[in-house]
This record gives structure tokens, sequence and C-alpha cells, in this order.
């Protein structure tokens, strides 16, 4: 089943509610994969009823991102959605989300704006704005839905730590619920942008998740130096990769960190045939 405006989708969430029913949010942009899948299978598993929002938000993109060409394929993806017992697509336009004549911009609509601590840095320092607008989204589709919980995947573990900072900051009553990373047999953590590289880029991405697993295995031999830690990675980056950033950070309130333990999470972005890829890992 798939709703396109908000009014009918409130409705039924309230028949749900008074029925005493639990429901699960997991919001996406669409180009739905296995990542996706694995956050659908346990929201169908935790709640009575789930609803997937497929909406590529136009105010967490920055000037140059790839909005227009960003992957849209809500046919295969209300397929994938009823495959796996979702009760609902959720599938609004801009138009709907953000109102007749959708200005964008902050002068002329209300944003939700995270604390400037956890967007300065990480993907938020060459994506300025893009955490303001996660947000506002977000915490609309919480308005609009009032799950019992939302599924988030770590991949993008900037973004979960944010989210669940808004959640707490503005008194939510939602749970969030972190699902691990899910990736290709090669090591390739999954994500809709994968589709932008050639086989040959595939293979060259690897470098993400091979300097991760470098680092966790170093750290596990008593390295907590992050310096030392840091020269590691070296090795694994060619003329191929552009290193964005690689870093390690609190995981609950992304603090920088000097000596690695067991609550730091390495983050790492590397562009690869110009597709901005990221990863991370828990010590």
């Amino acid at each position: 089943m798939i709703i396109h405006t908000i009014k009918e989708l409130r409705e039924l969430v309230k028949n749900w509610k008074k029925e005493g029913l639990t429901v699960g949010l997991v919001p996406t942009m669409g180009a739905l994969h296995n990542g996706h899948l694995s956050l659908i299978k346990k929201s169908v598993e935790k709640c009575d009823k789930t609803v997937v929002s497929v909406f590529v938000n136009p105010i967490q993109f920055c000037p140059g991102e790839d909005l227009e060409k960003y992957p849209r394929t809500l046919e295969a993806d209300e397929k994938l959605c009823n495959d796996a017992g979702v009760s609902v697509v959720f599938a609004p336009s801009p138009k709907e989300m953000y109102g007749e004549g959708h200005i964008l911009s902050n002068d002329f609509l209300t944003y939700v704006v995270p604390p400037f601590f956890y967007t300065d840095k990480l993907c938020g320092k060459s994506r300025v704005g893009h955490f303001d607008g996660v947000c506002t989204v977000v915490n609309k589709l919480f308005n609009i839905v009032q799950p019992d919980f939302a599924f988030f995947g770590e991949k993008d573990r900037q973004q979960l730590i944010i989210i669940k900072k808004m959640v707490k900051d503005l008194n939510i009553p939602v749970e969030i619920i972190p699902c691990p990373i899910v990736r290709e047999e090669s090591g390739l953590a999954l994500s809709s942008r994968n589709n932008y590289l050639s086989e040959n880029g595939k293979k060259e991405a690897l470098v993400l998740n091979r300097i991760l697993f470098n680092i966790k295995t170093c750290y596990n031999k008593g390295i907590k130096d992050v310096k030392l830690l840091t020269e590691t990675a070296y090795s694994f980056l060619n003329e191929n990769h552009t290193l964005e950033y690689l870093e390690f950070r609190d995981k609950n309130n992304l603090e920088e960190k000097k000596v690695a333990d067991n609550n730091t999470i390495v983050f790492i972005a590397v562009r690869v045939e110009n597709v901005r890829l990221i990863d991370n890992i828990e010590l």
C-alpha cells in the first residue's frame, strides 16, 4: 500500500493507535537495498505496523550535490516493501512536505538545527546545512507518523548520533533503534550511491573497510595512540582515492579522541570516481 498525502497517513495511523497497535518508522530516500531491508525487517519483527517513508529530501542536499540524479526507484521500492510485510509506503512530494511554493531556504522555512558541536565535523564540515535538513525532515516524519520506534542504520553514524540527540533534547516520544551496517560479500558497505561506481570503482572503494578493519586489528593488538593508528591507513591509499577525513570520535557525543578506547568510533570518508563514500567502525 502506498500513500502520498500527510492527511491520509495520519488518519490511518490514528486508527492503528486506537487499536493499541505499535508503529515502526523506517525513514529512507528510496533506491532501497539490502541495508534498508535489514531495517525494515527489524521493524516488521518488532512492531505491529511498519511505515517506510520514501522521500528524496531536497533540503539535505548541498549546492552541487546529486539531488537531481539521485536514484528514484519507487515502483521497485514499493514491491520490496510489500514483499517484506510493510504496512504502508509513504511517498510524499516536496510540495506535500514543505507546502505550496515550497521555498526551501531557512529564510522562509522553519528548520530544526542540531547543535553546532555535532555538525561542524566529519560529514557536516564539507556539507554545511546537511544535518539541518536531515533533522527537519526526520522531525516532520516523527510528527506525521508518531511512531513508537524508528530504525536507522549505523553506516550514517554521525546522523544517528545527531538524531538521538534531537530526540532527547526535544522530548520526542520515540525510541531510536540503531541497526548494524550491512556489507556486500566484498566488505563494501551498502549504499545507494554505490550505483554510481564502475566495477573497478567498487574494487577501489574497498579501501574504506580495509583501512577501518586494519585499524581495529591494530587497536586489538594494543595500539591506542590515534596518531599511530591513523598512520596505518596511508599504505592502503593510491591515486584513485581522495581521503576527505579519517577521524576518531566518541561514540556518544562525537568528541575528538587522542587516545582510542572502547567508546571510540573511527569515521572515514573517501572519494572514488568522484563518488563520496562513508564508513565507520566501533573499536
